[in-house]
């Protein structure tokens, strides 16, 4: 290696981020999530750097169209909480929680992908998931991407 080359490392408000449009109707959960976490995180601009917030803003639309695959997944797969009281956990199965909330299913799918910081959690601020195709940012103009 060169030791005259330098690494080149971002730093806070020297760039502009831009607004993402995904389209998540028909598209597998797991797989979305990947592409958005990068999206998120900055991993797709050349300026990526890991510990500035480099990413870009995030909407999505269609939630409740997103796919599962496997055989047992939807019955499988269960969301836990606790309240703190003895007898307090709940558990809800995916397939509910498509049902009643399906932006709240992608934007776990997403977190989970993301840092567990401070910083992970600034990312995870830039993203904003719609059950359905409308949305209130239109005027940002975001860029269309397919997955």
């Amino acid at each position: 290696m060169n030791p005259t080359t330098k690494t080149y490392m971002a730093k806070k408000g020297r760039f502009t981020p831009q607004w993402v449009l995904v389209d998540v109707s028909g598209k597998v959960l797991g797989r979305a999530a990947v592409r958005i976490a990068t999206i998120l995180m900055g991993k797709h601009r050349p300026e990526y750097t890991p510990h500035v917030d480099t990413g870009d803003f995030v909407v999505v639309i269609n939630a409740a169209q997103v796919k599962v695959t496997g055989n047992n997944k939807l019955t499988q797969q269960v969301y836990q909480r606790f309240s703190g009281y003895p007898g307090g956990q709940k558990t809800t199965p995916l397939k509910v929680m498509l049902a009643k909330k399906p932006q709240w299913v992608i934007q776990e799918a997403v977190r989970r992908m993301l840092p567990k910081s401070k910083l992970g959690a600034a990312m995870l601020k830039k993203m904003k998931v719609y059950r359905g195709p409308e949305h209130p940012h239109q005027a940002q103009q975001p860029k269309e991407l397919t997955l």
